[in-house]
């Protein structure tokens, strides 16, 4: 009789630890960014050069469409958009702002060096705070701006089609 209330009771708790596990696996517990936001957040930052502080205030403040792009040296989908920003860096009307995320300053240099520099100012984010503050999920994403407003968010890296559409918005 002993035997089996033991018995018993080790069937009773595995199943039970068996349905925790079970339930918890379709639990999904990661943050998530906000995905729609549309007044751009205020943020104070390192410059990538002077490494002096700057307050995003004083950076999206003209009557002109900004590109603020997130970055890494280590992210290979930065290396393929590259091109797509220096092209987009010929228009007057648009100024690319970068933001360089949770990088080593040395790397990112090294990475402007081989492949050009498209950004009129790059902000640091050594900790990826900034990143989320906008809304990111990664590395690359890019932000439309215009008039302190999100117009465009593009996730993952800028390609021909998502130039062809800034092009048009920025006309």
């Amino acid at each position: 009789m002993k035997k089996r209330i033991t018995s018993l009771l080790t069937i009773s708790i595995l199943i039970f630890v068996f349905i925790i596990f079970y339930k918890s696996l379709n639990t999904i517990n990661f943050y998530k960014p906000k995905s729609e936001i549309k007044d751009i957040p205020q943020f104070s930052a390192l410059s990538f050069y002077s490494n002096e502080k700057i307050d995003s205030k004083k950076i999206f403040n003209k009557d002109k469409y900004y590109l603020l792009n997130i970055w890494a040296s280590w992210c290979v989908p930065c290396r393929d958009e590259h091109l797509i920003l220096t092209d987009l860096n010929k228009y007057d009307k648009l100024e690319i702002i970068g933001l360089n995320y949770k990088d080593k300053l040395e790397n990112a240099k090294r990475f402007l060096d081989e492949l050009g520099d498209p950004y009129k100012k790059i902000l640091l984010d050594k900790d990826g705070t900034k990143a989320i503050e906008w809304g990111a999920f990664g590395v690359p994403e890019s932000f439309l701006i215009y008039k302190k407003k999100v117009v465009k968010k593009f996730i993952g890296p800028l390609n021909a089609n998502s130039l062809l559409e800034i092009e048009q918005i920025i006309k």
